[in-house]
């Protein structure tokens, strides 16, 4: 089976999709950005992707939510990744003689304090595990990139200090999409796509009423705008249930019936990898 990720090689993406497939025999093949994957994934390029939409730290990857309104593809799962950054050098390197950490910049973001107390200058990087790769390449002694332990040993590099991040209970929740829709049963957690025919005062807080009163719990809204006009917005909403359940498909008839338009994205169960 073909899965689709966010590339290269040595990615938080990369290891998200293996620790998820992990009983499934697959064929990873990495893509240069999340639009890629879901394309990938409509034009039945390949079975499944996988895609980050949210991290701990960083908030929504809105490359993520805004591919998901121009691709026809179903979430059929979550899965939860813990993200521990380390610093890796080239074997037998010695953390006293670093100079320079090589990074994605928010990778780099999250690890201030260890870049400011070792007092390092910073490198930007596509990706961490394109930094881990050219520590590998340039075999340098004085430089170190801010990536996984999947990229160390991905890459053949020493981990010269653990756990270097500010903030200890970091994570990434990736979305695992098909092209087909597969049979949804006692599934927990469902996502909604509402795109309002109209704005007007308290809209928000009129949607929300509607699944407030149905007793339908949400764990996560994202707004994003539609691109049509300064100030409208579509809301993308994740229910505590499963599509299948009776008060979620009455809180998307009240919708619809209120004129907006409701497309159900996927239902799911979240993995903790």
């Amino acid at each position: 089976m073909k899965v689709a990720y966010l590339g290269p090689r040595g990615t938080f993406s990369e290891e998200a999709a293996m620790r998820y497939f992990s009983n499934t025999d697959i064929e990873p093949i990495p893509y240069g950005n999340i639009v890629d994957v879901l394309e990938a994934v409509d034009e039945q390029q390949v079975e499944k992707g996988i895609v980050p939409i949210e991290n701990a730290i960083e908030g929504t990857i809105t490359m993520t939510t805004d591919g998901l309104v121009n691709y026809d593809v179903w979430i059929e799962g979550e899965a939860i990744l813990p993200v521990k950054l380390h610093l890796l050098m080239v074997k037998g390197a010695s953390l006293e003689t670093i100079k320079e950490i090589w990074s994605i910049p928010p990778a780099l973001a999250q690890c201030r304090k260890f870049t400011k107390e070792i007092q390092a200058e910073t490198k930007h990087y596509s990706s961490t595990a394109n930094a881990a790769e050219s520590v590998r390449i340039e075999g340098r002694e004085d430089v170190g990139a801010v990536a996984s332990e999947w990229a160390a040993k991905t890459f053949d590099l020493d981990i010269a200090k653990r756990d270097i991040h500010d903030h200890e209970c970091n994570s990434t929740r990736f979305l695992i999409v098909s092209k087909l829709q597969n049979e949804v049963r006692n599934v927990s957690k469902s996502m909604l796509l509402i795109t309002p025919t109209e704005d007007r005062p308290g809209l928000l807080a009129i949607i929300l009423n509607v699944f407030s009163s149905l007793g339908v719990n949400l764990t996560w809204i994202e707004s994003r705008p539609t691109k049509k006009k300064l100030g409208t917005y579509r809301f993308f909403i994740e229910a505590a249930l499963g599509v299948e359940e009776e008060n979620l498909k009455k809180a998307i008839a009240i919708l619809e019936t209120y004129g907006h338009h409701v497309r159900v994205l996927g239902s799911y169960d979240a993995k903790r990898l």
